[in-house]
């Protein structure tokens, strides 16, 4: 009694408050005898795979203004299917749907199987997909469990296990639920009962038709279910000696590099600027006792003079240079 009169207060709210959306038959309409078409079903559960719903319905707007009847689709090229699902993401499931397409037009002669399990043997449909398309399209019973049918399954049961452990028993705890009579509608109200208000972080409990019933409203532990298991610590890189952990250096911005010292073409390193001392050391006799110290000549803002380097197979740079400007190789550096 209690599971009947909560699926009668649910599709009462359902009647009032369905999602208007492309693919779904109104509660009304449902009723009048409009039946839905499964191949519309079928291809939105599977755009709607780890996708949410705002993003769907454009993509099943043009693939139906396309593609309208699943015959239409199996005769579809693939690279024409791939450049519309272009943007929707997980494209394996575009190439699932053209496998479906083409199994359903060949050996079921267009017609959808009635039965999930005759749903789940088609390729790229799990567990949730064949449920969904059997409780909407055939109203089957059908248990559809996806995100918002498990949190509202955790809280209406305060069931307090993490997920995805508890999966199981949330279930079963929906199968008890699920009416033998609009199983279809009844799926649907639980999924939109989910998604608006019994949200994951701010539950609207004061406008839930399920307030009554919900066992974490009355423990106040509504925000907190479903509870999810903790993520594994992730593994730390250790060095060689037992213990002791690596750390990288801080890595630092270009302005935090060291800049070496830019030095001017004509700076105290290059030839022509020594050959110049030396001429002006020249001057002065050569190579004295003040020069070797460091005559006038020598001191410049720039700094010392360098010795050059020296080489084994060539003669002293100062040498060379001195030699160019006339000035002999034997004063072509000072001490």
């Amino acid at each position: 009694m209690r599971a009947e009169r909560m699926a009668a207060e649910l599709l009462g709210w359902y009647d009032a408050s369905a999602r208007a959306m492309l693919w779904r038959v109104p509660p009304g309409a449902r009723a009048a005898g409009t039946r839905p078409d499964p191949y519309h079903v079928w291809l939105s559960e599977v755009m709607l795979q780890q996708t949410t719903v705002a993003a769907v319905k454009g993509y099943f707007e043009r693939f139906i203004a396309r593609w309208p009847r699943v015959e239409d689709l199996a005769e579809a090229a693939d690279a024409d299917v791939m450049a519309a699902w272009a943007g929707l993401g997980y494209y394996a499931r575009a190439r699932n749907l053209l496998k479906c397409a083409r199994l359903i037009t060949g050996e079921f002669g267009g017609h959808f199987p009635r039965t999930e399990a005759g749903l789940r043997a088609l390729p790229g449909v799990g567990p949730y997909t064949a449920a969904a398309i059997a409780s909407i399209a055939f109203d089957q019973p059908a248990v559809v469990l996806d995100g918002n049918v498990e949190r509202v399954m955790a809280r209406i049961h305060a069931v307090d296990a993490p997920l995805p452990g508890a999966k199981e028993e949330l279930r079963a705890l929906a199968a008890r639920l699920t009416p033998a009579e609009r199983p279809g509608d009844y799926a649907q109200a639980v999924m939109d009962l989910g998604a608006t208000i019994c949200a994951p972080r701010a539950p609207a409990c004061a406008i839930c038709p399920w307030i009554a019933p919900c066992a974490a409203h009355r423990l106040g532990i509504a925000a907190d279910l479903p509870r999810k298991a903790p993520k594994a610590a992730k593994p730390t890189r250790r060095c060689r000696r037992r213990g002791a952990r690596r750390r990288r250096a801080p890595r630092r911005t270009r302005s935090q590099r060291p800049r070496s010292p830019r030095r001017s073409r004509r700076g105290a390193g290059s030839p022509i600027s020594r050959t110049a001392r030396t001429a002006r050391c020249s001057s002065s006799g050569g190579r004295t006792a003040a020069c070797s110290a460091g005559c006038s000549a020598c001191r410049e803002p720039t700094g010392p003079m360098r010795p050059p380097r020296r080489s084994r197979r060539f003669p002293p740079t100062g040498a060379i240079s001195a030699s160019r400007h006339g000035i002999p190789s034997r004063i072509s550096t000072c001490g």
